[in-house]
């Protein structure tokens, strides 16, 4: 059985392979900070064999949600493939989708509104603006970038990532919003919205600010971070259309599996969809 010493080096020519092949930022930064805690996880030798990866599969479970120790383990095993150690690799756990989401964690409609209403009545009109692109758009954190001054001229954005392009359609009220917006704020090309130095708007920017306004808005911290809006577009959209497939293009999902899993309904609505039965004499 084969084995090999980790190194830094090692590790580095990976972060490079992922860039060249056209991973997203925040996708290699996810890939590494999994990859460094297996490295950080093997002993003083950093000698990687069969027993190591096993248990270091094995010690997630205590520590970490299935989803989130499955996320760990393909990012090792994608690691030992670029090494030519494919016969490394380890099974993800398995575990059965849940049925319906977490309401500790899931944003509502209404929560998503008194958001952009206390950006607004804080002033904050770049992140009123974000906010709702995100949730009447659906696109990612890092998607925002392509919301351009071209873009919302012509109503179309051009979304390029993981080697997929995709068309984003942008509401005719949402373009209003950003035509008065560019306006105020002289943006006449380019990305819409940048940091006062001029560049893109990154994560970071964003949620910290999101953290800030949920405190003052009364919502739970938990459920606010950038991605949950794109969530919530797509139960919504789900909700009024039906059509999984159409929206697992819209999000730019290679697979209807992953698009399930932004779909699921929150447990109040199950509970009432039992009720509504009448199966209980």
């Amino acid at each position: 059985m084969k084995k090999m010493k980790m190194t830094e080096a090692k590790m580095e020519a990976y972060r490079i392979y992922l860039m060249e092949s056209e991973k997203s930022p925040s996708t290699i930064e996810k890939y590494l900070r999994d990859i460094r805690n297996f490295y950080q996880f093997l002993p003083e030798e950093k000698i990687i064999d069969r027993e190591a990866v096993l248990l270091y599969k094995r010690q997630l479970i205590p520590k970490y949600q299935i989803s989130s120790a499955n996320s760990m383990i393909i990012a090792v095993n994608g690691f030992l493939s670029f090494m030519g150690l494919e016969e490394l690799r380890v099974k993800v756990f398995k575990f059965q989708r849940a049925m319906v989401s977490d309401p500790e964690r899931e944003i509502q409609r209404e929560e998503y509104i008194r958001l952009v209403e206390e950006a607004e009545r804080m002033g904050k009109s770049r992140l009123s603006l974000i906010l709702q692109t995100l949730g009447a758009t659906g696109i990612r954190i890092s998607e925002l970038v392509c919301i351009t001054r071209e873009a919302v001229s012509s109503g179309r954005a051009a979304v390029n990532l993981k080697g997929k392009m995709r068309v984003v359609i942008l509401p005719k009220r949402l373009r209003e919003k950003m035509e008065i917006y560019c306006r105020e704020n002289q943006i006449y090309s380019g990305p819409v919205f940048v940091t006062r130095g001029g560049k893109p708007v990154d994560r970071s920017n964003i949620w910290s600010e999101m953290k800030i306004l949920c405190k003052t808005a009364g919502i739970n911290e938990k459920k606010i971070f950038p991605h949950n809006l794109r969530h919530l577009f797509a139960r919504i959209y789900y909700k009024n259309n039906h059509d999984i497939v159409y929206l697992a293009d819209i999000l730019g999902h290679s697979s209807v599996e992953t698009t399930r899993i932004y779909t699921s309904i929150s447990g109040f609505e199950h509970e009432k969809v039992l009720e509504d039965m009448e199966l209980i004499i």
